[in-house]
């Protein structure tokens, strides 16, 4: 499994330790309120298909900021699915209601999704050797 290989909101990252531990510093893309983020890879299990993200730094305002995703195949209509789950929580910045926040995140989560889904049909289009 690549963690980083999805996400949509960085143009750059640089990867520091070897997965549980490992610290990720990212340059966000412009037009976001932040142009970096510092992140730790709390969890990785490939076998249950579970990735937990913590934000330990950045210049941005989700402070204590932790995600766990996890990845569940599903048939829906008779057709083969991925049902991916992310769950977070953070702290409501002051200045913001909860609402606002939870709706901030929630933005950012559905444009990883939407990178996470691009990529793996990406993927399935050009088989077994392109998971790299």
């Amino acid at each position: 499994m690549n963690p980083h290989i999805f996400i949509g909101l960085h143009l750059e990252s640089d990867i520091k330790g070897d997965l549980k531990g490992s610290v990720r510093e990212v340059n966000v893309k412009t037009g976001l309120p932040a142009t970096t983020s510092t992140e730790m890879l709390e969890l990785l299990d490939d076998q249950e298909h579970i990735l937990g993200v913590k934000f330990v730094g950045g210049d941005h305002r989700l402070k204590n900021y932790s995600s766990i995703t996890t990845v569940h195949p599903e048939i829906i209509d008779g057709r083969p699915v991925t049902l991916v789950i992310e769950s977070f929580v953070v702290d409501v910045p002051e200045g913001n209601t909860q609402d606002e926040t939870c709706y901030f995140v929630n933005a950012l989560i559905n444009c990883n999704l939407k990178s996470l889904a691009d990529v793996s049909e990406r993927m399935a289009m050009q088989g077994p050797s392109s998971t790299r």
